[in-house]
């Protein structure tokens, strides 16, 4: 049994003295388990890194066997990545939600979008709007997406600034009104249309687009007896002192 794919890096754990097991987000094989013979050698210790991108090869006797890989660097980011709050906090919260997915099955497009997400990490604004559209992408692939692109009550595709926590889909300022306290804000960034182009995201936005993911990932973990790995506090607060840094104005009060 054998294949071959692009893969990016999540996390490792020992094996014996000088082995490792990977486990990589990749292309064609979803989030897979492997050891690397050697991985703590000081030749493959930098490539094995959360972030990087490699080439792997698969080899096994049977298909549900452990396996082991062997490896080619291809994109080399995680020494980047490392040295800010923002790139290791993101890089364990990203691991932590890829998680959540079953091993062995291909989600080419998060595989893409987790690229996306970490070659931009080094810009707050970009950064925390890409973060919080990978886990809609991700709930979507759960089976517990959100629907925003059209009132639940009403059908208009326009106004739109609640989700409903109980259908998760949209609602219209006008028909969410009356339950107002009920409803989860949801910022504008993440509808189509309804933001202006070249605009920053406030702060609140950030807040608001992370409230609103973090609620039914927790309903989502509730409903499976898993626990939250706290890593989205961290992110959350790595990015606040950033967005302090770079955008002071949304902190006045």
């Amino acid at each position: 049994m054998e294949w071959t794919s692009r893969g990016v890096v999540l996390t490792t754990r020992k094996h014996g003295e000088n082995d490792i097991i990977l486990e990589a987000l990749t292309l064609d094989h979803g989030r897979h388990l492997g050891l690397v013979r050697g991985g703590r050698s000081q030749r493959n210790r930098p490539f094995l890194q959360p972030g990087n991108e490699l080439d792997l090869t698969w080899k096994a006797r049977l298909p549900d066997h452990l396996g082991h890989f062997q490896l080619e660097a291809q994109t080399l980011r995680a020494g980047e990545l490392m040295t800010t709050a923002i790139g290791l906090a993101s890089l364990q919260h990203l691991a932590f939600l890829l998680r959540l997915l079953p091993e062995r099955h291909p989600y080419p497009h998060l595989y893409d979008a987790l690229n996306v997400v970490l070659e931009h990490l080094d810009e707050p604004d970009a950064a925390a709007a890409l973060l919080i559209r990978f886990e809609l992408e991700l709930l979507r692939d759960l089976g517990t997406g959100l629907d925003l692109e059209a009132c639940a009550a009403t059908g208009q595709k326009d106004d739109l600034v609640y989700v409903s926590p109980k259908s998760a889909r949209a609602v219209s300022r006008e028909a969410g009104k009356p339950y107002h306290d009920k409803l989860l804000p949801l910022p504008s960034f993440l509808v189509d249309g309804q933001r202006q182009a070249g605009s920053e995201l406030t702060w609140t936005d950030v807040t608001q687009g992370f409230e609103l993911t973090s609620f039914f990932v927790s309903r989502h973990l509730r409903e499976r007896d898993g626990t939250d790995g706290g890593t989205r506090e961290q992110v959350m607060s790595a990015l606040e002192r950033r967005y302090r840094e770079s955008f002071p104005w949304n902190f006045l009060d």
